[in-house]
């Protein structure tokens, strides 16, 4: 019962936020509508229970007149079942892509927020495969809702329905104990409430395992496929290394705990399979045997016993729902879990700030300023320490060092996404800040949204980007949708990055390692032009060229003597003064 009040209770904090959402009337009024078709379905059934009774007693009978009337009371019995069918159908699968679109976008805004993503990822949350939650989860549980809750309304509405029914039917039964003996009432009752006890209790004891055996398939599924989506992204560099049978070994490693996951699946249904096709398959036999001896002692028809366990079989359904829906509950169970955990990671990363300890300050200075900032890796190691650098309009510094020594991660915390470590950083009131990282992203769709990303611009500013970043070739081509990451080169697509500084005008740019894969004479041109077309722009660089000196003025260098965190020190003109 515990864990049953666990997992409603977290059913439904992921559900009602929508009902109660701005599409809350459209979806009630949806909702009431196949609730009501349902119980349409039921009542319908309850006619047909009924139509049972008199067609089977008429061929008994022989009565060729009530044959007839008996087969077209059924033909509109059927049209209209199938009517009423069809629309509950139709209108819970729109209910359901209503729910589901409603709860895509909000996990994805949640998500995306804040960076919040970002932070998942660097801090390892428990959560694996979020873009696997959004895009399966939420359609499972949506459709596991819908069929779950429509699924025990109906199973509720028709036991109460045919219950009062097989009570009439039953009649009672006398059960002699030695001398004595004692009626029961509505026996066939009784006898389909122990059934479906008995039934229900041996299936969770046997299925109990698929709800952790579900949650597994569902991580184990989404790391392959994105180490397939991965590959496919990485293809040139894998060819290159020749690397096509460590990849196979890869994939085949992490299909095999697919298979091997499976495989208990498998062994753990066939045992419940065992189990619930006997039941099935005995329960529609055992009513008939048990209520026969009321058939030959000629208290009941033949359409009475037809009647009578077609009843039964309705309140043994209606009791057993839990059985024949036993693998649903552990899917939906197991999903209910990875997004209740999605949502508790998301929720943990949204209580702390968006820098973590590191404060994210603006004012009316016109100077971007770090402030006794120490920075850390997400075990708690100290990685630099004692940061205090200034950058006005203007400034050009380069940072260089060993790698692995923080520069990018300095980036990281300037730019607001490193949530680890101590200090402040001081920004301009309004500043636009732009990040030139060494690879850039660029999504999938046309060339203008590449170049534009992540906001828009005019085609001819467009244009005379590329143009200016030497690839006028591409100016044409605006409206060409691509997967772009592999059909351009790295130095091309560092030169689309450099085309977005053009486009966006930013008052202070960073660049890390924003010109490594360029040849040294593209090099040059590119920083002459941010130097001739933004003269006041601020440009931080970190690179490990000596190329990169002639465009700074000012040289940093981060030093690490083994001992604790690493010190930045200038060491402009062979100086070396630590900043901090």
């Amino acid at each position: 019962m515990a864990r049953l009040n666990r997992l409603l209770r977290d059913a439904w904090a992921l559900a009602v936020p929508y009902w109660r959402s701005e599409d809350r009337w459209a979806a009630r009024a949806l909702l009431l509508v196949v609730v009501v078709l349902n119980l349409g379905i039921v009542y319908l059934n309850v006619l047909l229970n009924q139509w049972n009774n008199a067609f089977y007693n008429a061929l008994q009978d022989k009565n060729y007149a009530v044959f007839l009337h008996q087969l077209v009371r059924f033909s509109w019995l059927a049209v209209l079942y199938i009517i009423v069918a069809v629309y509950q159908l139709y209108l819970n699968q729109m209910l359901q892509i209503r729910w589901r679109r409603w709860l895509t976008d909000r996990y994805l805004q949640a998500w995306l927020a804040g960076g919040a993503y970002y932070r998942m990822q660097v801090a390892a949350a428990k959560t694996d495969n979020p873009d696997q939650r959004i895009a399966e989860d939420l359609n499972l549980f949506v459709s596991g809702t819908f069929g779950l809750a429509i699924g025990g309304l109906r199973a509720a509405v028709t036991l109460v329905s045919f219950v009062v029914i097989l009570w009439g039917l039953s009649g009672t039964v006398v059960i002699p104990l030695g001398r004595a003996s004692f009626a029961v009432p509505g026996y066939m009752v009784w006898t389909a409430l122990v059934y479906a006890i008995v039934g229900t209790w041996v299936t969770s004891r046997i299925g109990r395992p698929l709800v952790q055996l579900n949650f597994e398939q569902q991580r184990y599924e989404a790391d392959f496929r994105f180490g397939l989506v991965r590959f496919r992204e990485n293809a040139e560099s894998v060819a290159l290394y020749h690397g096509e049978s460590a990849e196979l070994r890869g994939f085949q490693a992490r299909f095999g705990a697919v298979v091997r996951n499976f495989w208990e699946i498998m062994r753990r249904q066939k045992r419940l399979t065992w189990f619930t096709a006997g039941y099935a398959q005995a329960a529609v036999i055992f009513p008939i045997v048990v209520a026969a001896p009321r058939y030959f002692r000629g208290a009941i028809h033949l359409g009475g016993l037809i009647q009578t366990a077609t009843a039964f079989g309705q309140v043994q359904d209606s009791l057993s729902f839990i059985v024949s829906s036993y693998t649903d509950i552990a899917t939906w169970r197991s999903v209910i879990e990875r997004l209740v955990g999605f949502e508790r990671d998301l929720a943990q990363v949204r209580s702390e700030p968006a820098g973590g300890g590191i404060a994210h300050l603006e004012d009316d200075a016109a100077r971007l300023a770090l402030e006794k900032l120490d920075l850390e890796l997400p075990d708690g190691r100290q990685l630099i320490g004692g940061v205090n650098l200034s950058l006005a309009r203007g400034d050009t510094v380069l940072l260089g060092g060993r790698s692995g020594t923080g520069k990018s991660t300095l980036i990281r915390a300037v730019a607001g996404i490193w949530p680890f470590g101590r200090g402040a950083v001081r920004l301009p009131r309004g500043a636009r800040i732009l990040v030139l990282p060494q690879k850039p992203y660029l999504p999938i769709g046309t060339l203008r949204d590449v170049v534009g990303f992540p906001g828009e611009a005019d085609d001819a500013t467009l244009r005379e980007a590329l143009a200016a970043v030497e690839l006028p070739e591409l100016a044409g081509r605006l409206d060409e949708a691509d997967h772009w990451a592999l059909r351009l080169s790295p130095g091309e697509q560092q030169r689309i990055a450099f085309a977005r500084a053009l486009v966006q005008k930013p008052d202070w740019l960073f660049l890390d390692e924003a010109t490594s894969a360029l040849d040294e004479a593209t090099e040059a041109r590119l920083y002459r032009l941010l130097r001739e077309r933004f003269p006041d722009v601020a440009l931080f660089s970190v690179g490990h060229r000596g190329t990169l000196r002639p465009f700074h003025a000012r040289e940093l260098v981060v030093r690490s003597d083994g001992k604790g965190p690493a010190r930045i020190v200038d060491v402009t003109a062979g100086g070396a003064e630590k900043v901090g």
